[in-house]
Parts: structure tokens; sequence; C-alpha cells
């Protein structure tokens, strides 16, 4: 079911020319251990006046917003969805800082039959768990370093680093 489902948000993220990254359980499906996830997040690098682009893709998908867009969207930066069909959760997060912004340029391009779907990249997703700090996205840190060998520490450290410095 998530397979289908990511396969399907690339196609219309593509089509609309969103830059997207998936993040959050996936990626770590992906990069680390095999866990449990009951969602989809995926980072958009765009600013909310496209948000009516964003319900363009959302509509064509049939996924339900779980909250009005135009008021919670605009106050948090994502928008909650539902895919109705498979009950799978879809978090779009509106993003565009420069940190994303170069995120986006890093991601994996990775094959699912017929489609390419871009993931966060090993290093970006660490940082994402790093600071989200809860004790789950710890030991999915753990989880990806250990499969990651190669990780460029060097980046990781430097954008905690600064995030470190912005948050105090």
């Amino acid at each position: 079911m998530f397979e289908r489902l990511l396969k399907r948000l690339a196609r219309g993220l593509n089509q609309a020319g969103l830059p997207y990254m998936v993040i959050g359980g996936q990626a770590v499906l992906l990069y680390g251990e095999p866990r449990l996830t009951k969602d989809i997040d995926i980072t958009i690098g765009v600013d909310l006046d496209r948000l009516p682009e964003v319900l363009r893709v959302v509509n064509a998908l049939s996924l339900r917003p779980l909250a009005d867009p135009q008021t919670f969207t605009r106050q948090t930066m994502v928008l909650p969805c539902l895919e109705p069909e498979s009950g799978i959760r879809v978090d779009i997060i509106f993003s565009f800082r420069p940190y994303e912004l170069q995120a986006l340029g890093r991601t994996t391009p990775v094959k699912l039959g017929d489609e390419e779907i871009r993931f966060v990249s090993p290093e970006d997703l660490i940082i994402h768990k790093v600071i989200a700090g809860r004790p789950r996205d710890l030991e999915d840190v753990a989880s990806v370093l250990r499969k990651n060998p190669t990780a460029d520490l060097a980046y990781i450290q430097r954008w905690l680093g600064d995030f470190a410095t912005a948050l105090n």
C-alpha cells in the first residue's frame, strides 16, 4: 500500500513541478532498520503561495485534507491528508528555508517500479531526526548510522552546529 501511494505522490508532485523529498519513517525504512510506520511525510520546497497547486495535486490523488488548508496549513506549514482507500496519512510539509532547499538538492532518487521517488539523503535524515530529538528519532539515527558508515559526518556536524546556534 505504501509503495503504491509513494509512486502516486511522486508522479503527481513531479507532474506539478513541485520539488519534494520523502522524509520520516519511510526514509528510515530505506536507510535504517525496518520498523513500523503509519504515515508518509513529504517536505516540499515551496512557499505557501503555491498552496493552490499543492491542493490540486492532493485532489487529483483523491487525498482528503484533515484540516482546513487555508487556516491550519498557513499556521503550521503542514497539510495533513488521508488516503481514504488505505487509511494512510500523508503529511505535506511546506519548507523553503535555505537548509531544506539545499537538502532538496541532495535527495536520493530511488526507483520503485516505473516511478522514481526522491528520498531525503541519509545525512539530512539524520539531521531531521536529531533535531526532532524524540527517543524513537534517536533510535532511528543510530540505525541509519549503522547502515550508512560512509555518511558525511562533517556535513551533519556543520548543520547541527548551525541549528544549535540558531535554536540556542
